[in-house]
């Protein structure tokens, strides 16, 4: 019986909220703050951030980290406003690549694994000269002048190459792209 209750999760009941709201709340705020520039906004959407919490209660173990969840949702939440808002600037966009290495986010091996395929299956499509060239710029991380000099082809005839192998990967992964 006891080794029952060990391998149960430990739900999130009112009193653990109310601790984990307390101690949690001003410092998610001011982690929003840094991406909204707008006090009432990151104070709205960390409240989000804790009723969403409060309505998947019944699936959050609160053994696990429930702090990386909440600032999970929290930077997703702010993302989403600043895309919506279109308000990006450098220093938002800077700090979120230094932040992506801090908060580890479950990626979709599905997703990726379908993105792969049709990023496969588009570069196949190519004409062959023209997913040669694609192949050594993206694989390959050789410039323009370089993949010239080595197919023995003008720079121009790369770029012009390079610009139709690009509008054929944008429009055969629209579905991908924002």
């Amino acid at each position: 019986m006891e080794e029952q209750n060990l391998n149960r999760p430990q739900l999130l009941d009112k009193a653990t909220f109310e601790s984990l709201f307390r101690s949690e709340f001003k410092g998610l705020c001011f982690f929003a703050l840094q991406y909204t520039k707008d006090t009432d906004m990151a104070r709205e959407i960390t409240q989000e951030a804790f009723i969403s919490l409060w309505e998947k209660r019944g699936s959050i173990d609160v053994s696990k980290p429930v702090k990386t969840y909440l600032s999970t949702t929290v930077r997703n939440k702010c993302l989403n406003y600043l895309r919506d808002n279109k308000k990006f600037n450098k220093e938002i966009l800077d700090m979120e690549g230094l932040l992506s290495d801090k908060i580890y986010v479950q990626p979709d091996r599905l997703v990726e694994a379908e993105i792969r395929d049709k990023i496969g299956k588009a570069i196949e499509e190519l004409p062959e000269k023209c997913r040669e060239i694609f192949v050594l710029n993206r694989n390959e991380n050789l410039k323009y002048l370089e993949i010239a000099t080595r197919l023995e082809i003008s720079v121009k005839t790369v770029e012009s190459q390079m610009s139709k192998a690009l509008q054929h990967m944008r429009s055969r992964l629209a579905e991908f792209l924002e």
